[in-house]
């Protein structure tokens, strides 16, 4: 159970909780172990809607396009992953496979497990969702940064190529 309240710790869905909701999350937690080179998240149709933080090692984010992988991300301990399908959105949205590099773990929950909160705990459910998009938020503007950058190193703008 350490390893889970340590995660979370330093997670941001935890950043508005006080440690006694974070001690009540944490019951909702389950801990994976994966080898170097396993399968934590691919697409498909039935993919889990869980929250996965990592809590060890590393992941390899990866997309296919034109029959190759490639990655797109490497994730650290304290990342998120799953954030799409745990707030509601739908499998076919999912287009990244998440591999572990080395040993690696995670710690997940599934969206039916965190909303046995609901009536019990409405504000841990608030704020929890509150860091999620914070989190989205933060991946979204570092995108859009990077995005930009490329554009210009392309059409040779800004004076940074």
């Amino acid at each position: 159970m350490s390893l889970v309240i340590d995660t979370l710790r330093t997670s941001p869905v935890t950043e508005e909780l006080s440690e006694a909701e974070v001690e009540i999350l944490a019951e909702l937690f389950e801990v994976q172990e994966y080898k170097a080179g396993d399968v934590i998240v691919e697409p498909k149709d039935d993919q889990p809607d869980n929250l996965y933080i990592l809590a060890s090692g590393d992941i390899d984010v990866k997309i296919e396009s034109n029959g190759e992988q490639s990655t797109i991300h490497i994730l650290k301990p304290g990342d998120l992953a799953g954030m799409i399908t745990f707030a509601g959105g739908a499998a076919s949205h999912v287009s990244a496979t998440l591999y572990a590099v080395g040993d690696t773990k995670v710690v997940s929950m599934s969206r039916a497990r965190f909303e046995t909160l609901i009536n019990s705990h409405p504000m841990i459910v608030y704020r929890v969702m509150r860091g999620i998009i914070r989190n989205m938020h933060g991946i979204v503007r570092r995108v859009n940064s990077e995005s930009a950058e490329l554009s210009n190193y392309i059409y040779r703008t800004g004076g940074r190529y």
